[in-house]
């Protein structure tokens, strides 16, 4: 689950109970105006309920699994908060002045916002290791213009992004949604005005709630189901969150009626939804499917503290959102947010992982730069007389610093790049695992080497875009997680007495190189069929993202696969796969002894039409090695992990279980060639070992194609190595 932040809050109110004064923008804003009308100490305690949320949540203290729910928290109020200045304004005047309303935005949300990004991409350039700068110098920028949300939920879908560390800016995804809904809603509240005099209505309000109803109501039935289906997508763009907005919206066209509820009433109300913020904080995990329908529970308690709290006074939840702490932490809220997530992702990149105490103390010490960008940057620009009163400057104001933000994220790129192309200028003869002998149980050489002079790829190059992918990527026949189509291609002699399968997920696809040299030495056709999380087998096979859910593009591919491999009969079929657990009809939870099932008889099936199954051990993985590998150039010990990880690793386990029970099934394990040294090296022979999690990269694959000879012979597949020259 990736950081939410928060959105821009004003905490008074102008004539009308929910409405704010003229001129103020929404945001983490106290907005403290010379002659401010009520006050809602409720709605700026509030804030600090959600601000607080998130920084615990992000600092890693354990009891609050959900703090992430306070960007729920926050997208109420804001769609609160500017509802009832739009609509204030309406009431005042019988019309909305966009050019007035986004000078406003600008001058509230841009200065401060840009000084952050600013700051993070001189941290990034100075305690960040070069190969992540590329990557975080795309993120600053596309978040300066907020469209950042759809860079991330692009990301997260993203097979071959498994390896991107956090962002420090991935807390600007939700100020992207909240600016793309102020784009849109107030334009629609344009457009009611225009039809409510067209039907001669004086009362806007009934062709609002109808606007609203066109932007919430489909965004909420697009949240549940595109959570289901793709929850890490979901959890980023707008068109699953406007309806969070939304609910903000409605209390505020609501607010004059819920201010007259019985007082009794209101503060029950008013704490039940509290409660509700509280127990989403409490009860929500990472695990949970997000945002979906299970966001309702924060964001309709947010939406019950906002509607009680004129009419509760002081008996509701202000008896301690008022409190002198929580207004504090409120008026600062925007600020806060803005500087803690970088300041922890850059202080974990810099110092390896923190640990409680030190994420703490981190959160704790962003209010410094918080407090300091509050006073001198936020103030001092929102309470201009001259910015506020002559919107042409307020616009040129936000640009200009949009354009200081754009251009901190593209000089960070090109520095990236610069420092990328400087390594392709080096080259060095680069063995790989072909330094190793191909006798079986050689014991391992020695040591893990500490340095490289040169290393091919460049963990640089990696981030660049030479992803080290097999050349299935480059056809067009991976299949990724959504989709249920195989695709699949033909390498080698097309027109070959010998067929080779291999079939599987990207933990199979990852050995295509090296079966492609033994293909032209050998005279083999090659036919792979691979799909992204997705093993060959005939179980239910589990969705990675949420392994209570059945994968059932997973499950339809498996079928489709099976027919053609049953038509097509290969000679010979490879298969490896990440998983160990599937689904069986009894058993509520997915299990290994179902994998084994599954597997058993896909293989059963094969065997039926005269195929030799041969089973490639699944290889365990070092983390994030490509990022460890760079920062580490002098020091490449200080990423290798112990060989036990192997025996340990769920999905080898399962696959020896499976073989055992299935004499006809051979297996071959190539994991002396991938560690061997005493501890496993992520670099070995001049060659980076991984190219993200636990997939070996391509260039150091096709080194291996020695040992994989050796191991396909041993096991009855008539196969053969010549080294070049």
């Amino acid at each position: 689950m990736t950081s939410p932040p928060l959105t821009k809050v004003s905490d008074r109110e102008g004539s009308s109970p929910f409405a704010e004064p003229a001129g103020t923008a929404t945001g983490h804003e106290p907005a403290r105006e010379a002659t401010p009308s009520r006050f809602r100490a409720d709605v700026a305690g509030l804030r600090a309920v959600a601000v607080g949320l998130v920084l615990l949540y992000h600092a890693g203290l354990p009891f609050i699994p959900g703090g992430f729910v306070g960007v729920d928290v926050f997208f109420v109020i804001s769609g609160f908060l500017i509802t009832g200045q739009l609509i204030s304004e309406i009431e005042r005047s019988g019309r909305v002045s966009l050019v007035g309303f986004y000078a406003r935005r600008a001058k509230r949300i841009l200065p401060a916002a840009t000084v952050v990004l600013a700051a993070t991409a001189a941290a990034v350039r100075l305690f960040v290791p070069r190969s992540e700068w590329q990557v975080v110098g795309g993120d600053i920028a596309a978040a300066a213009t907020y469209i950042v949300n759809w860079r991330f939920a692009d990301r997260a879908v993203d097979y071959l992004a498994e390896d991107v560390a956090p962002s420090p800016v991935q807390h600007f995804w939700s100020l992207a949604v909240e600016e793309q809904f102020y784009l849109l809603w107030p334009l629609l509240i344009v457009l009611a005005i225009v039809a409510a005099r067209k039907l001669r209505r004086a009362n806007v309000r009934p062709v609002l709630w109808v606007g609203l109803a066109v932007l919430a109501v489909p965004s909420f039935v697009w949240s549940i189901i595109e959570t289901a289906d793709s929850p890490q997508r979901a959890f980023f763009v707008s068109t699953t969150r406007l309806w969070e907005l939304g609910v903000g919206a409605a209390i505020a066209l609501l607010a004059v009626r819920a201010a007259r509820m019985p007082r009794s009433v209101a503060v029950v109300l008013g704490w039940l939804g509290l409660a509700a913020i509280v127990a989403a904080a409490l009860l929500v995990s990472g695990k949970t499917a997000w945002p979906g329908y299970a966001a309702a529970l924060p964001t309709l308690g947010a939406a019950a503290v906002i509607a009680a709290g004129a009419a509760a006074g002081p008996r509701g939840p202000v008896m301690v959102l008022g409190t002198r702490p929580f207004q504090w932490i409120g008026d600062l809220s925007y600020s806060l947010y803005l500087w803690h997530w970088p300041m922890l992702v850059v202080a974990a990149a810099h110092f390896g992982d923190l640990s409680l105490t030190e994420g703490l103390l981190v959160a704790l010490a962003s209010v410094i730069p918080a407090w300091i960008t509050f006073k001198l940057v936020e103030n001092p620009l929102r309470y201009s007389r001259k910015i506020s009163t002559s919107p042409r400057l307020a616009l040129s104001l936000g640009g200009n610093f949009t354009l200081v933000g754009i251009c901190a994220g593209m000089v960070l790129v090109l520095m990236g790049a610069w420092a990328a192309a400087a390594t392709t200028t080096k080259s060095r003869y680069a063995p790989g695992a072909a330094l190793l002998s191909t006798a079986p149980g050689t014991a391992p050489i020695g040591p893990v080497p500490e340095r490289f002079d040169v290393i091919t790829p460049d963990p640089l190059q990696i981030r660049q875009g030479f992803m080290d992918v097999p050349d299935t990527n480059r056809d067009k026949c991976f299949q990724q997680v959504d989709g249920a189509e195989v695709l699949s291609c033909t390498y080698g002699n097309p027109n070959a007495s010998t067929t080779v399968a291999l079939v599987g997920d990207s933990k199979m696809d990852q050995w295509l190189p090296a079966f492609q040299v033994l293909a032209e030495q050998n005279d083999w056709k090659i036919l792979i069929a691979a799909k992204a999380s997705c093993p060959f087998t005939s179980a239910p096979a589990v969705r990675a993202d949420d392994p209570s859910k059945l994968y059932t593009d997973c499950i339809d591919w498996n079928r489709s696969l099976m027919r053609k491999l049953v038509e097509e009969r290969p000679d010979y079929l490879v298969t490896s796969q990440g998983a160990a657990r599937a689904f069986d009809s009894d058993a509520e939870e997915p299990t290994v002894e179902a994998m084994v099932a599954g597997v058993r008889s896909a293989w059963k099936k094969l065997d039926a039409v005269g195929t030799q199954v041969v089973v490639l051990a699944n290889n365990p993985g070092p983390g994030p090695a490509v990022t460890c590998a760079d920062k580490n150039r002098k020091r490449l010990s200080r990423c290798a992990f112990d060989r036990e990880r192997h025996d340990q690793d769920p999905a080898y386990r399962m696959q020896r279980q499976a073989v055992s029970g299935a004499p006809k099934v051979k297996m071959i394990d190539l994991f002396d060639a991938v560690c061997p040294t005493d501890r496993c090296p992520v670099v070995f022979g001049n060659v980076l070992i991984y190219r993200g999690g636990s997939h070996i990269g391509a260039a150091y694959v096709k080194t291996t194609a020695p040992h994989l000879a050796r191991a396909l012979s041993d096991v009855g597949v008539p196969a053969r190595f010549t080294p070049a020259g």
